[in-house]
C-alpha cells in the first residue's frame, strides 16, 4: 500500500471518520472514499465514486466491475453509538434494543442513584453532567443521542451540546408542549430554527406506543430511519 494512502487512511481511522479503500485488483491502484471527497491515484468516474459513496453510508464492503477491472471497496466505518441521557425506565429497553441494533450505548445521568443501579451493569455509564460527559464522548457523524429526563437542569445541556456536533440523529422525550418550552430555552443558548429542527420532539416514530418498551421500538426505528433512509 502507498504509504501516503496508509497514513491518511489511518489518520481517518483515529479520528473517527468514515471512509473506504477502493483498491484495483488488476493495477493494485488505490483510492480513499470519504463521504465528501476522495483523495489517491486511482482513476474513478463520478458515478463510480458515487456508488462507493453509497456503500459507505451502508457499511457494505465489496467489489464493483470497471473498465479498468474490478475494484474492491472496504469499508472501514467506525461503530455506531447511542447515548443515551437518563437512567429512567425508558432507558433499559431503549439500551438493549440498541445493542442489538449493533450499537455502542453509553448512558449518562449525573444522578448515581439511577444511573448505577444493576440495570445498567451491561452498558458504559458515565454520571458526569452532561456538557462534561459529551465534550468527553465527542458525538460524530454516527452518533444517536436521546435525552430521557424532562429535566431542563440534565436535558438541555446534553442538547446544546449534541446541536454543536455532527451527530445524524437527536431526539427528546417528552410532549409537544414541553418541547416547545425546551426549543425556547435552547434558542435563548443561541441555536437558530434550522438547528432546533434536528432535534427529533416528541421522540420516536408515532406508532401509538404507550408502554416502555413500545416507546423504545419508536425510537429505534427512528434512528434507523435517520440513518438508512436520511
Amino acid at each position: 500500500m502507498d504509504s501516503a494512502i496508509l497514513a491518511a487512511l489511518q489518520e481517518a481511522r483515529r479520528a473517527k471518520r468514515p471512509v473506504a479503500l477502493a483498491t484495483n485488483l488488476r493495477s493494485g491502484a488505490q483510492k480513499l472514499i470519504f463521504k465528501d471527497g476522495t483523495e489517491g491515484p486511482l482513476c474513478l468516474d463520478v458515478d463510480m465514486i458515487i456508488g462507493m459513496q453509497d456503500m459507505l453510508a451502508r457499511d457494505e464492503s465489496g467489489t464493483l466491475q470497471t473498465g479498468a477491472g474490478p475494484v474492491f471497496v472496504q469499508v472501514h466505518n467506525p461503530p455506531p453509538r447511542l447515548i443515551v441521557v437518563g437512567a429512567v425506565h425508558i432507558a433499559d429497553p431503549l439500551a438493549r434494543m440498541g445493542v442489538m441494533a449493533g450499537y455502542g450505548v453509553t448512558l449518562i445521568d449525573p444522578r448515581r442513584a439511577f444511573a448505577t443501579s444493576q440495570r445498567f451493569e451491561e452498558y458504559a455509564v458515565s454520571t458526569d453532567w452532561p456538557d462534561d460527559a459529551m465534550a468527553e464522548l465527542k458525538p460524530d457523524t454516527r452518533s444517536a443521542i436521546v435525552t430521557l429526563t424532562h429535566d431542563p437542569k440534565i436535558d438541555d445541556p446534553a442538547l446544546d451540546a449534541a446541536l454543536k456536533s455532527p451527530a445524524f440523529y437527536i431526539g427528546a422525550l417528552g410532549s409537544r408542549k414541553t418541547h416547545a418550552a425546551r426549543l425556547a430555552r435552547l434558542k435563548e443558548l443561541g441555536h437558530d430554527d434550522a438547528t432546533l429542527a434536528r432535534i427529533r420532539g416528541p421522540v420516536g416514530l408515532d406508532i401509538g406506543a404507550l408502554s416502555p418498551a413500545e416507546i423504545a421500538v419508536s425510537i429505534v426505528a427512528q434512528i434507523v430511519q435517520a440513518r438508512r433512509k436520511p
